[in-house]
């Protein structure tokens, strides 16, 4: 009876959404999300007693990462766990999602393990940190798991003298099905930011923060706040990469409404296969890093039909050559190879202070409507421009209404000329108090009846919801405020209409 009622309030809530666009089909919930959400939530999944160390990157006592950035049903992934002092603990897997306002279900639990401390790899060619410890669990993924985002909670077992210590791993499980939506996750993001041991990401090479310098391995955990600058004193980031806090809002509002939503990593882009059978593509939260080959699967969804959604900012800034890992595993090691941009004075200016670089990737903007623009970070509010665009229909704003604190802390401006292309919000973002720059969000028609909206923000996912374990970032003075009905409903308009084209 509870699952029912679970089933049929996620339907209700979903059709609620529609009320408002008579001409437009309702929603017709996804029976595999409704389905999967009507399960019993965790009341106990987050994260209690961690501890990092002094440079506040890892946490040696207890720490691990996967073989695979995704896994389909039916296939393996191993997992890897390092206790240093060795310690007994166990992996609880749970999914995270809406189920009933608690955020994630418990899939299963694997354990007690022995803990033993793995090794820490010395810097290989351009600083690369490459783990290769022993397996510790093999995780078969049964049939009847739901894609979405899955984390493996790591507790130590305590002893009279071993007080336990948490983190977390994090993987995508990943199906085929044709779904109304895709989203992807921005792992590649996630790891380029990631210092895991001590200092060790794009960003920290002694020749420079900006060049081609340093190769970074999916191959080792993620520390805590991989993006440092974005979410402050935030403990349940780690292991997690970046989803709880940039990318989780987003998820847990689609599962909430019973959207039929599907997940992939970045490397699961490769090709387009997996996009085409989908009706639309979000892009999420902090999105900046695309080997050249995601940007080519999703031009040819968008020309195929496939509506696109950039929920996110710095979106598509930097080529990002993916390559095999040291037992030859696909898409296991990248770096920054080049900016994307073309000839814009963007990507030229960032090969004149930053390069050379081996690649120069094409024009950004050519495909999401709005480029990276410098300075490229800052805060301020989402300003509306164009209120009799149908995207906000139902929620009631005129010209020049704002939704506070929500660009941030990276954004796109400078759109380029594309026929049918419109500026629906528009403003100023500041790095803190000075250096203002123009950001832009915009909209335009694909070639078949489609459409490519561009948010222009990070921080659009902080309007969509406020869910169990997530931290509200903040960034250069400025930060989102939460939840909000606008944003809510312009998302909504947008799927609408996306799935029922």
């Amino acid at each position: 009876m509870l699952r029912l009622l679970s089933a049929l309030c996620l339907i209700g809530l979903a059709t609620s959404l529609n009320a408002a666009s008579p001409e437009l089909d309702a929603l017709r919930p996804s029976a595999v999300i409704v389905d999967e959400n009507g399960q019993a939530g965790a009341t106990d999944w987050q994260l209690t007693r961690v501890r990092v160390d002094s440079q506040e990157y890892r946490s040696s006592w207890i720490e691990g990462y996967c073989s695979r950035q995704s896994v389909a049903a039916g296939e393996s992934l191993d997992i890897m766990v390092s206790t240093d002092p060795p310690q007994p603990y166990r992996i609880e897997i749970f999914r995270m999602g809406y189920y009933g306002g608690r955020g994630a279900r418990l899939m299963t639990t694997i354990g007690p393990l022995e803990g033993s401390a793995q090794e820490v790899p010395q810097p290989g060619e351009k600083d690369l940190h490459e783990c290769r410890w022993t397996s510790s669990a093999t995780l078969t993924i049964p049939n009847d798991w739901v894609s979405g985002v899955y984390l493996g909670r790591l507790t130590t077992l305590p002893g009279p003298d071993a007080p336990y210590w948490q983190s977390y791993v994090v993987f995508i499980v990943r199906d085929d099905r044709p779904a109304d939506i895709l989203f992807q996750c921005s792992d590649n993001t996630w790891q380029a930011y990631n210092q895991w041991p001590s200092h060790y990401s794009v960003y920290t090479h002694p020749q420079g923060n900006q060049g081609p310098w340093a190769d970074v391995s999916f191959d080792r955990p993620y520390g805590r706040e991989a993006q440092f600058m974005a979410v402050v004193n935030d403990p349940l980031t780690v292991g997690a990469g970046e989803f709880l806090p940039l990318e989780f809002p987003l998820a847990y509002w689609l599962e909430e409404h019973g959207y039929d939503v599907t997940y992939c990593a970045n490397s699961d882009m490769v090709t387009p296969e997996r996009g085409l059978k989908c009706k639309s593509f979000i892009s999420v939260g902090h999105d900046e890093y695309w080997d050249i080959r995601q940007f080519e699967s999703v031009q040819k969804m968008r020309d195929a039909g496939v509506d696109l959604l950039f929920l996110s900012g710095n979106t598509l800034c930097w080529v990002t050559p993916l390559r095999a890992g040291f037992d030859g595993r696909p898409n296991r090691i990248m770096f920054r190879g080049g900016p994307y941009g073309a000839e814009n004075d963007y990507a030229v200016g960032r090969e004149r202070d930053h390069g050379p670089f081996p690649f120069r990737g094409p024009d950004e903007g050519l495909l999401m409507g709005a480029r990276n623009i410098e300075p490229v970070n800052g805060g301020g509010d989402w300003v509306i421009t164009r209120p009799d665009h149908w995207i906000f229909d139902g929620t009631g704003v005129k010209a020049g209404d704002s939704i506070p604190g929500l660009i941030g802390w990276e954004y796109h401006g400078d759109p380029p000329e594309i026929p049918g292309l419109e500026i629906v919000a528009g403003g100023t973002a500041w790095q803190g108090g000075d250096n203002p720059q123009q950001w832009m969000a915009t909209i335009y028609p694909g070639p078949k009846g489609n459409f490519v909206f561009n948010a222009s923000t990070i921080f659009w996912a902080q309007g969509m919801s406020s869910p169990p374990g997530h931290t509200l970032p903040w960034s250069h003075w400025s930060r989102p405020h939460g939840p909000d009905e606008r944003v809510q409903r312009i998302t909504a308009n947008l799927l609408r209409r996306a799935i029922a084209e």
